[in-house]
């Protein structure tokens, strides 16, 4: 691939996902990480994208809030190996908060079997997904509908975590570093995933590799406060050995070929709803 073929991948995939691990660029594009960097300072200094830690941001990314369709045409088959792996991390009788997104979205998939769980949530997909689920009691906060992510936001949705005292909180967002912890580029969904979090005696952050290394606009959890990280094994171990540093315990999910094969099956269709 010639270089200026390969900065104008990077930029497509930049624009279209909002930020970019450079682990994922340089697998893409088939260069080494070196290379990546110089192309990125390039177009840094042309205005085109911003260089983060681990990676890259389009302009005004920190803010920048993919749709739910938008993210979940990434990294599919590792979410699915993660919603396994963090199912694991659940007991017959907890009471659970479980947020909104890609990744909390194959996780719950794995939850249906349980014969005794309750699972709090302001995820229209998630009281989908467990709808039929006869061991499974969903109770879903107040709110105001942000259609972008399915999911409900603002004060009631808040108040109504507040009022709660739950064992786990599954969550994830959009950005995750050891230095910043969990973020996301949204207020109104940053607040409702701290309350989230301060309802749960323990904070589990599920996230693929694609996040790690990655800062946007609003902490949501910071790295002091996350107990477990479930993440993928294309997350360099670099990066985990700096969240084991801090004491969180990390799992690492391994993909198989069945979720390569299958990966649209663990998925919920918003167009059902």
């Amino acid at each position: 691939m010639f270089a200026d073929e390969r900065r104008q991948v990077i930029l497509e995939l930049v624009r279209s996902n909002g930020a970019v691990s450079l682990r994922e660029l340089s697998r893409i594009v088939k260069s080494s990480e070196v290379t990546v960097r110089r192309d990125l300072r390039l177009l840094e200094s042309q205005g085109l994208l911003d260089r983060r830690h681990g990676g890259a941001v389009s302009p005004g990314a920190l803010s920048h809030e993919p749709s739910y369709s938008e993210k979940s045409l990434v990294a599919g088959p590792e979410k699915v190996a993660i919603g396994e792996l963090a199912a694991s991390l659940v007991n017959d009788g907890d009471a659970i908060a479980i947020g909104a997104g890609t990744t909390t979205q194959a996780f719950v998939r794995r939850l249906a079997h349980f014969r005794e769980l309750t699972v709090m949530t302001n995820s229209l997909l998630v009281a989908q997904a467990l709808s039929r689920s006869r061991g499974v009691d969903v109770v879903m906060t107040g709110g105001s509908l942000r259609g972008s992510i399915f999911a409900l936001v603002g004060t009631a949705a808040e108040q109504s975590f507040a009022s709660m005292r739950l064992h786990k909180a599954f969550i994830s967002g959009n950005g995750l570093s050891a230095d910043r912890g969990l973020s996301t580029p949204n207020l109104l969904v940053a607040g409702v995933d701290r309350a989230l979090v301060a309802a749960a005696e323990q904070v589990i952050v599920l996230a693929d590799h694609t996040k790690i290394g990655i800062e946007t606009m609003a902490q949501t959890v910071p790295p002091d406060q996350i107990d477990h990280l479930v993440t993928g094994d294309l997350t360099p171990e670099v990066e985990l050995a700096r969240f084991r540093e801090i004491g969180v315990r990390v799992h690492v999910a391994r993909i198989n070929d069945e979720m390569l094969a299958k990966p649209a099956q663990d998925e919920v269709s918003p167009d059902h709803l």
